[in-house]
């Protein structure tokens, strides 16, 4: 049963799996001039429909940023239609990222002051679709409630309907004292990731496929903190506190990781984990970036997983595997955008890009 159901899901996605931009594509994309090339060039792409509705209202990086999010809220939905009902809530758990992120990208808003138009264009939604693709409950309209809230509490008061504000209500009286607000956004993700993990206890056998997925991407994140730690000299007690358990690495192997002299170091202990982050060595050493590191670690994730999911075409993984194109793809086109934006050139931007270096 369950390899029938998975059987309609892939003929349902392989047609969509080449719709995905190619190396050739992310090339053409890199010797853009800027963002208004960009979009000239993606209009004869799956972003076509978007641009299109969009051009009326927006222009330049906004019009780019609300096609790419739309075109991958439409693209998640695929996804959601694909898995089944057997399928449905886990990758339901799975979609409920986006409506945390929009809700973390709010909260930070507000607490800088920015505006609700400003903001707006930012979240990954659809007119059409909430932005939780059926995960949830909450629509763009209610992402425009929270926006027009006048403090971060009363936003959390407004999210106690979608289960969001119990968790957030307990921490704002260290809020008001710190006016730290990585707290809040902490416990949002503890809270997300607990329950996509709940979600996969039970299911028809191939759910660990889908949890290693999920393990992995902890496993990029505690280690992304771990360096972020070591380069700002933070002591271990501070880092310990953002970890998130449930990935492969323990909070104790990541205390020993981080007895590590300096970035350089730690970099050479996760070799064997992840060989990329050495290409990520000469822009630290240069300028003492990161994000070398982090495209390192995502693109030997990306190769790990693809790989070891396309063994198991009747399953759950055909799903997440689409997913994973998909975000990685928003990830790298809005690099492009923001890049060309503010000037980088084609040189800084391109060894940033994960889906090119995918392969087939």
């Amino acid at each position: 049963m369950a390899s029938s159901s998975y059987a309609s899901a892939l003929g349902r996605l392989k047609v969509l799996f080449p719709s995905f931009l190619s190396k050739e594509s992310y090339a053409q994309l890199l010797n853009a001039k800027d963002v208004n090339e960009i979009a000239k060039q993606l209009e004869s792409s799956p972003y076509a429909p978007e641009l299109t509705r969009s051009r009326s209202t927006y222009q330049g990086e906004i019009l780019l940023e609300i096609a790419v999010n739309r075109t991958f809220i439409h693209r998640n939905l695929h996804a959601y239609e694909a898995a089944g009902f057997a399928g449905r809530p886990i990758v339901a758990a799975y979609l409920k990222r986006w409506d945390i992120q929009n809700i973390e990208l709010i909260l930070s808003s507000k607490a800088q002051g920015r505006s609700l138009t400003e903001t707006e264009s930012h979240l990954v939604s659809s007119r059409d679709i909430p932005a939780g693709v059926l995960a949830g409950t909450m629509t763009l309209d209610d992402f425009r409630l929270l926006l027009g809230q006048p403090s971060l509490e009363a936003i959390a008061s407004q999210l106690v309907r979608f289960g969001y504000g119990q968790i957030l209500l307990p921490l704002f009286e260290t809020y008001e004292r710190s006016h730290n607000i990585f707290p809040l956004t902490h416990a949002l993700d503890r809270e997300y990731y607990r329950q996509l993990l709940e979600s996969l206890r039970f299911f028809q056998g191939d759910e660990w496929v889908v949890r290693h997925f999920v393990q992995s991407e902890i496993d990029v994140r505690n280690l992304l903190l771990l360096l972020k730690g070591i380069d700002a000299e933070l002591p271990f007690e501070e880092v310990g506190n953002r970890f998130l358990e449930w990935g492969t690495l323990s909070r104790n192997g990541a205390q020993d990781l981080y007895s590590a002299r300096g970035v350089p170091e730690l970099v050479e202990s996760l070799l064997d984990r992840s060989p990329s982050l050495a290409e990520g060595k000469a822009a630290y050493a240069e300028n003492r970036s990161l994000t070398g590191f982090d495209a390192a670690l995502n693109v030997d994730r990306g190769i790990a997983e693809i790989r070891r999911m396309k063994t198991y075409p009747l399953s759950l993984a055909v799903i997440f595997t689409y997913l994973m194109l998909a975000e990685l793809e928003r990830a790298d086109l809005l690099r492009l955008v923001f890049g060309r934006l503010y000037g980088l050139p084609s040189s800084t931007i391109g060894p940033l890009l994960v889906s090119p270096r995918l392969g087939s």
